[in-house]
């Protein structure tokens, strides 16, 4: 016999009631609740545990590609619109899908509905695969009865999202290839080409001019300690996971990212792309407020967000508008670590620089007066989907004027080093032919 979990409110006291009871079928067990004085309210059979011939849960490696996870939600909310009922939708798509993450997943969320249970609540226990984004709008669209509408509107946001990804990507892919061309490059001529001269200068006994002998010494150096070239990148990057486990160190970084010279402003511009884009498409789904707020937070990525998010959800609990401390908490704190990156970064003018811009707020006015002007009008969701664009577009330009300003760049340092090399290198052997002569 079938044990069925039910919610329900006790006729008598109108407390809310949860617990189970045994019945050949839905309607005995419906007879049943309601002989106890209860009203129901929620009813599903609950999911027997595994037994030993169950079918055991897959174990993968990986995360879902943010691209694979936007076309299944597209390809769902076409599904959903063609009025297909949502469990043979979902195995539909699993079927489609390559061995992975994503699919072990949507089997799983297909065992957990045929269990009685909802689509959000079965996509909640696979978080490797939907967040808390994802989830929330599920259940929003589950709430107000148009899930088609609200998957279409997921889909929307997460092309949005992968487009502005792929476009950023795309940018930095020229400057990465060329400079780690030139680093393999300029690796082989110090450790192989200029050894070679160093052997003919000894051998005549030619007393070599200082850039010769500085070219000589970072020869040296590369041949001695060459394993210390991809262990430098390597090490850094380990050095800033382990800083960011402290908070205070985790602030400082993200601090710094905001505000470096160059790349600041596109980490800056996208950061509140995205976190304007979700708010809006969390609040146009009827998410609250609230909710909104904390999902928009964890989902920022930075601390400096992820701060101010939070004291605008406290500010709104205590019964203020958002437009006004959103604009009082964007200004970012004075950070100790934050500080010596920008002296590492820039010797002699860093903390200088850090001094004057650390102080300058992270949401401009902009976004401050188009979410007081949503929040008068009631159409705070449509506010920030406008604020999203408007930054969408101001980071694609400045993502064109970054790969612009690249190239130039990146051809006057290599310049400059082969230019250094060949210099250094035929400054002594026109010294020894004019000796020889």
């Amino acid at each position: 016999m079938p044990t069925y979990m039910f919610e329900a409110i006790d006729a008598a006291t109108g407390a809310p009631i949860k617990d189970t009871v045994d019945a050949a079928t839905e309607a005995e067990a419906q007879a049943t609740i309601r002989s106890m004085g209860y009203m129901v309210t929620k009813l599903k059979v609950k999911k027997a545990a595994a037994g030993p011939g169950a079918k055991k849960k897959k174990f993968v490696f990986g995360k879902v590609k943010g691209k694979d996870l936007t076309l299944f939600t597209r390809q769902l909310s076409i599904l959903q619109d063609a009025g297909l009922p949502i469990l043979r939708s979902l195995k539909i798509l699993a079927d489609m899908q390559k061995p992975g993450r994503l699919k072990a997943s949507l089997e799983e969320v297909c065992e957990e509905i045929e269990g009685g249970a909802t689509l959000s609540e079965a996509m909640a226990k696979c978080p490797k695969a939907f967040d808390k984004l994802y989830v929330n709008m599920i259940r929003a669209g589950e709430a107000g009865g148009a899930l088609e509408v609200i998957l279409r509107r997921l889909s929307e946001f997460m092309e949005r999202a992968e487009a502005l990804k792929r476009k950023v990507k795309g940018a930095m892919v020229y400057p990465v290839v060329v400079v780690s061309v030139a680093v393999g490059i300029l690796t082989f001529i110090m450790i192989k080409i200029v050894p070679q001269f160093k052997k003919i200068f000894d051998d005549f006994g030619t007393t070599l001019p200082p850039m010769t002998e500085t070219l000589i010494n970072i020869s040296n150096a590369a041949v001695n300690y060459w394993y210390c070239i991809p262990l430098i990148p390597m090490g850094f990057n380990l050095f800033i996971k382990g800083l960011k486990m402290i908070p205070y160190g985790r602030q400082g970084w993200d601090l710094f990212t905001l505000k470096v010279i160059i790349f600041g402003q596109l980490v800056e511009k996208n950061i509140v792309s995205r976190s304007a884009r979700t708010m809006g498409t969390l609040l146009g789904a009827g998410v609250p407020i609230l909710e909104a707020l904390n999902i928009t937070k964890a989902t920022s990525g930075n601390w400096m967000f992820e701060n101010m998010y939070g004291k605008v959800s406290d500010s709104i609990r205590d019964g203020n508008a958002i437009a006004k401390p959103l604009k009082e908490y964007s200004v970012p704190p004075f950070n100790a670590i934050a500080l010596l990156f920008w002296a590492i970064f820039l010797p002699g003018i860093g903390a200088l620089l850090y001094m004057s811009k650390y102080k300058q707020p992270v949401v401009d006015d902009l976004m401050i007066n188009m979410v007081d002007v949503g929040e008068e009008s009631g159409e705070l969701d449509t506010m920030l989907y406008k604020v999203a664009d408007t930054y969408d577009e101001e980071v694609s330009v400045l993502t064109e004027s970054l790969t612009s300003l690249m190239e130039p760049l990146l051809i006057i340092f290599l310049g400059g080093a082969v230019g250094f090399i060949v210099i250094a290198l035929f400054l002594p052997l026109i010294k020894l032919i004019n000796d020889l002569s």
